[in-house]
């Protein structure tokens, strides 16, 4: 068959990809710019790759009339603009409409279960969505699931951070609300199962784990599962605006994420029924079996994709491949060219392991505190890490920087600031040869914006001095610590 996957960078598009193409489907990938479509296995030749941006209704020509199904894997929950609602009316209004050109016969949309009465502006949006995407004519299949749990999601690394680094919690009362989680393999293969089947057209599913669970034992079940001794102490005095803030303060959450999902959390996410079962024969992971896959998944630094990775309009556009020709003109630049005499690969190696767990090499607290003012100001901070400890890909996040360009070949790597700046700030580091010397160029680049923006970095100019130097000499010198076997 052939298939238009929306959302094909995104966290479930990136996995369910060599799915389909290990079914020898032939498929259509939308992304709003080609320039990311990147595969960690790279499948960008066994693909057909369109641009497309759902809010932008011209933007659709591209979408072949000969489609057979079409997922729909998109959503603005995200957005830092605010409006996600009507962000996600436009976005199903231009894609529904593109489709009735189409000799579509099947859209697959997943979605979140939605079976309370007074539901949340996110999940009552996620409502209007499905009626959209059924108004397009063509038969609708609809999977609503409640948490995903799976190396990179959002669930688990908010589970995650939140067991991991705090021992003794204060929470809401939102932790006593019930939901269903389920694997992000078992999610996968009901996105399979229900493909082009006939039996799945015009219906609507939920899809959980066997367990029900609160969020309270969710937290406290991660932590048996990594051993470690962990209380939970409920108060009704913590609003959603405060859960907001100390969620986006704890977690790579960003605050309006953090909202959106705090205020969904009133709602219990359970299945009413099973009758998925009946298309779909399948013995789903329980959570705990699903938290010891996301482990291994980590710790065999194997992580096909990750929320984080996804674009924030809040913080960039999705046109922000554009950035990776750094301009010369109205710029501001600080420059440090180290010499060294190690080989040129275990310098560049520093270079493709910095941030995430491995840190920046030089006065690291630095770094750590300025991401914290970052948070402070509504910025992402540094606590997203990155996906890979040992790979970097175009589009990937970087701590609170983006990944333009990560050239092996040509040893340079190139990124570009999300934190809170008064203008735009690039970070280029490379190997480069003088006069048959090897030098790693570090270049920092700020373009401003007006006075402000001027200010700003010569206030900070004092910092640069002493942080890019040192961390150039720590780049060209580090060696990684070999733990014996």
């Amino acid at each position: 068959m052939k298939i238009l996957l929306t959302g094909a960078n995104g966290y479930i598009g990136t996995r369910l990809l060599p799915l389909l193409l290990e079914e020898k489907h032939e498929v259509v990938c939308m992304v709003r710019d080609k320039r990311r479509f990147i595969s960690a296995s790279d499948l960008s030749d066994q693909v057909k790759v369109i641009a497309g941006d759902l809010l932008q209704a011209e933007s659709l020509n591209e979408i072949p009339a000969d489609i057979d199904v079409a997922y729909y894997l998109v959503h603005s929950m995200s957005s830092s603009q605010g409006g996600f609602s009507d962000m996600e009316k436009t976005s199903s209004e231009n894609f529904s409409a593109a489709i009735q050109k189409t000799n579509c016969k099947q859209i697959i949309y997943l979605t979140g279960i939605a079976n309370d009465e007074h539901l949340s502006t996110h999940l009552g949006s996620r409502l209007a969505v499905e009626e959209k995407l059924k108004s397009s004519g063509k038969a609708c299949t609809i999977l609503r699931a409640a948490i995903i749990i799976g190396s990179g999601s959002a669930s688990f690394e908010i589970i995650r951070d939140l067991t991991e680094k705090i021992p003794f919690m204060i929470t809401p009362k939102w932790v006593e609300t019930r939901c269903q989680p389920i694997a992000i393999r078992d999610v996968l293969a009901y996105l399979t199962g229900v493909l082009y089947n006939e039996k799945a057209y015009n219906q609507t599913f939920d899809i959980g784990g066997p367990d029900i669970l609160t969020y309270r034992e969710m937290l406290l079940g991660y932590a048996k599962a990594r051993g470690l001794k962990r209380w939970i102490v409920t108060v009704p005095v913590l609003t959603p605006r405060l859960s907001s803030l100390w969620l986006n303060m704890i977690t790579p959450v960003p605050y309006s994420l953090a909202r959106s999902l705090v205020d969904s959390m009133k709602n219990e996410v359970v299945c009413k029924d099973s009758h998925i079962h009946d298309v779909v024969p399948r013995n789903c992971l329980t959570y705990q079996e699903s938290l010891h896959l996301a482990f291994e998944k980590i710790d065999q630094n194997s992580i096909v994709s990750s929320w984080k990775d996804a674009l924030n309009r809040g913080y960039l556009n999705s046109n922000f491949m554009d950035q990776i020709k750094v301009p010369q003109n109205g710029t501001l630049e600080y420059k440090v060219k180290m010499p060294f005499e190690r080989k040129a690969e275990e310098v560049f190696e520093n270079i493709w392991s910095i941030g995430g767990n491995r840190g920046w090499y030089y006065m690291d607290w630095l770094w750590q505190f300025r991401g914290f003012l970052d948070k402070m100001f509504g910025g992402v901070g540094t606590r997203r890490g990155r996906t890979s400890n040992t790979d970097l890909q175009a589009g990937d996040v970087l701590d609170f920087w983006r990944v333009l360009l990560a050239d092996k070949k040509s040893k340079r790597l190139l990124l570009y600031a999300e934190m809170k700046v008064p203008g735009e700030a690039w970070l280029e580091l490379k190997l480069i040869e003088f006069h048959g010397k090897a030098f790693l160029s570090q270049i920092a680049t700020f373009r401003p914006k007006g006075l402000w923006g001027r200010l700003y970095w010569y206030a900070m100019w004092p910092f640069h001095i002493v942080l890019f130097k040192g961390m150039a000499k720590q780049i060209t010198t580090y060696k990684p610590e070999i733990k014996s076997i």
